[in-house]
């Protein structure tokens, strides 16, 4: 899945080291719990030999987890789990949204609506507990023993769209398509239901040819960062820069560190 989460190049991992990457299996079973308790755990140990570290990516749930903590979810009756995944077999992806606008709102606004996974977790939590997957986040912050400055970066929306299609032209270029079809048998699992496969998965399928393939590749990946900066305009500790702005944002957490 080189290509389509868009990892590091092996130059990029040279230049500094990450942390979760080449870790998990497609076949492992991965949630934003498992992610706050590795990540929390990680950070202990990195704090010990390091005054910076920098946690990077576009997934506001993931970064909340981190940030502010995440509730904990009782267990659900795993029927409700199997009637949602029956649904989406025999039905696709579009009663899953439909439900989902109904029942939570709030949480439809910024959700991969392209990702069934997603979708049916946030159903599934509703239907069990008959509360909207969105209350499970606006519990109290928990308090981190580390700072935090958190940095967004931002482009006015004709540059962030040319861009994105831009680099999805070249990932095409580079081998998207291939690393699609290498990855077909395995496309009910859960790791491949997102944007960057799901729309090359239709055009192997014969849904339709590669041109529109190309077209709603580019087009979800659009909606999907629309989405990402709904979630995150909502965060007033967030300082907004433009990617050029380096100095900008260097000064910012110097200034941070001095205080």
């Amino acid at each position: 899945m080189e290509l389509g989460t868009a990892k590091p190049s092996a130059e990029e991992l040279k230049m500094a080291r990450h942390h979760f990457i080449n870790t998990l299996s497609i076949h492992e079973e991965y949630d934003v719990k498992k992610f706050e308790r590795d990540t929390l755990f990680l950070l202990e140990t990195l704090f010990e030999s390091h005054d910076l570290v920098v946690m990077t990516g576009g997934s506001g749930l993931y970064v909340d987890a981190i940030c502010k903590g995440f509730d904990d979810i009782d267990a659900v009756d795993p029927n409700i789990r199997r009637e949602l995944i029956q649904s989406f077999e025999s039905e696709g992806i579009e009663p899953l949204q439909r439900e989902l606008l109904n029942c939570d709102p709030e949480y439809y606004r910024t959700v991969d609506l392209q990702n069934p996974q997603r979708l049916m977790r946030a159903l599934e939590v509703f239907r069990g507990t008959g509360k909207p997957f969105s209350a499970f986040r606006e519990k109290k912050i928990q308090p981190r023993p580390f700072g935090i400055i958190k940095i967004g970066l931002k482009r006015d929306r004709e540059e962030l769209y040319t861009r994105i299609n831009l680099r999805m032209d070249q990932m095409i270029e580079k081998g998207l398509f291939e690393e699609a079809e290498g990855l077909y048998p395995f496309r009910h699992l859960n790791a491949l239901q997102t944007v960057g496969y799901s729309e090359i998965f239709g055009y192997i399928e014969g849904e339709y040819d590669k041109e529109e393939a190309v077209r709603l590749l580019k087009r979800n990946s659009r909606r999907y960062a629309k989405r990402q900066l709904t979630w995150f305009k909502k965060d007033e500790q967030i300082h907004w820069f433009h990617p050029d702005q380096y100095l900008e944002i260097q000064n910012l957490i110097r200034n941070h560190i001095a205080l």
